[in-house]
């Protein structure tokens, strides 16, 4: 990531900030509203500071992609080498042979090639219960990780959840407690010790198809070499299905899909009458201290851009703002001194809305990944077109796993 450009927009950031305070103390030290000249001046300086922090965003989203290790591989026992066949060399060769697929076909492969594709003794990458050529092929590790890695850069609560990789899409069933309401006792000498029996609940955890829909490419793509295909078609494929798994695990019904995080969430704190779109501070002192105090060491926000517009213009009873902007590089801008992320999956400010979580993210919410990722390749059906059909599968679900974990806040309804 260019550092240098990172650290200049950093820089300007806390300088058009710094402007916007030296606005607002004039008007205040001389006990009046803004003029309409510092309005107008408020104003753009505001309009600069979103344009440079969505630009800071993006950057960091940028080296988040640039991070990813493609020679590791996230197994349901942690983080190892994945060397699939047994060597460097053979991973290689499978992965030029997947590549060719890509392109131009079965027709493009060398017997050893095609053998190569089909046969899935023994891989641990393998992509699905299908491997011949109308079900797709194994999926090497740098495709998959590529995917993956687009996927976590859309969805915010992807970053934050607890993610559990499982190499089967069975049905999960996932153990829960809550112990919170019991406590020990004080026992005198030669006295029976009391009983408490722990109560054991459990929540199944599914696989559900995310598609990414049908990518067309033309035939003069496909054969121009100075086209990186293996890095294109594993980025569009992510975004689409990261997309649509964001919106999944964050407003997702539970019913054949994800529970959502806003849709299982307590309601901490509801706005009062009036506040449909709006919000004070009072009410994210609220939401703060709805969640257990044991949570919020780890605690962060979570929200929607329009929802951080809306915070971003509040302050606490001193007069200072509750937002603050990034201090240098590698530091986080603040919510009342907690971290913030956005996911423009949440819920805008509206009637009724949910637009705020906050919580240890961690602890409160689950997402359940299975390895495989399956990629089809369709030639027939687009021939005629002298275009070439990719389609993308991954299989994932998502719960609430402690609901002491996460508050959420609601607007009120009029």
């Amino acid at each position: 990531m260019p550092t240098s450009q990172l650290t200049r927009l950093v820089e300007e950031q806390n300088t058009v900030w710094q402007r916007m305070l030296d606005i607002r103390s004039a008007a205040e030290a001389a006990g009046r509203d803004l003029s309409a000249e510092e309005r107008a001046n408020w104003d753009a300086a505001e309009e600069r500071l979103t344009e440079v922090s969505g630009d800071i965003d993006r950057l960091n989203r940028m080296a988040r992609l640039e991070q990813v290790d493609r020679g590791q591989v996230v197994t349901a026992t942690g983080t190892g080498n994945n060397t699939g066949t047994g060597s460097e060399e053979q991973d290689a060769r499978y992965a030029d042979a997947f590549g060719l697929y890509l392109r131009g076909g079965m027709d493009r492969l060398t017997g050893e090639q095609r053998l190569m594709l089909m046969d899935h003794e023994g891989e641990n990458r393998a992509q699905g219960t299908v491997t011949d050529p109308s079900g797709g092929f194994l999926v090497p590790d740098e495709f998959r990780n590529v995917m993956t890695e687009t996927m976590a850069a859309f969805g915010g609560l992807l970053n934050l959840a607890e993610v559990i990789t499982t190499t089967t899409g069975a049905d999960l069933t996932w153990p829960t407690n809550d112990d919170t309401g019991n406590e020990g006792e004080i026992v005198g000498e030669n006295q029976e010790h009391g009983e408490q029996d722990l109560t054991i609940g459990g929540r199944k955890l599914k696989a559900h198809t995310f598609s990414s829909r049908q990518v067309r490419v033309s035939l003069q793509l496909l054969q121009d070499s100075a086209f990186n295909l293996e890095t294109w078609l594993p980025k569009k494929l992510g975004e689409r299905i990261g997309r649509r798994a964001a919106r999944s695990f964050t407003t997702g019904t539970g019913v054949d899909q994800p529970q959502g995080l806003v849709t299982g969430a307590i309601v901490g704190k509801t706005g009062a009458t009036g506040q449909t779109t709006s919000l004070v501070y009072d009410d994210l002192i609220d939401i703060e201290h709805s969640v257990d105090s044991a949570y919020r060491p780890g605690a962060q926000y979570l929200m929607h851009d329009l929802t951080l517009k809306v915070i971003r213009k509040l302050k606490d009873g001193d007069g200072r703002p509750l937002w603050q902007p990034i201090p240098a590089p590698g530091f986080p801008s603040t919510i009342n001194g907690f971290t913030y992320n956005l996911d423009n999956s949440m819920p805008v400010p509206a009637a009724n809305a949910r637009s705020i979580a906050f919580g240890d993210f961690k602890a409160g919410y689950l997402i359940r990944q299975v390895l495989d990722v399956q990629t089809l390749r369709l030639v027939e059906r687009y021939a005629t077109f002298l275009q070439v059909g990719f389609l993308g599968f991954a299989r994932m679900d998502g719960m609430i796993n402690d609901p002491s974990a996460v508050r959420v806040y609601q607007h009120s309804a009029t």
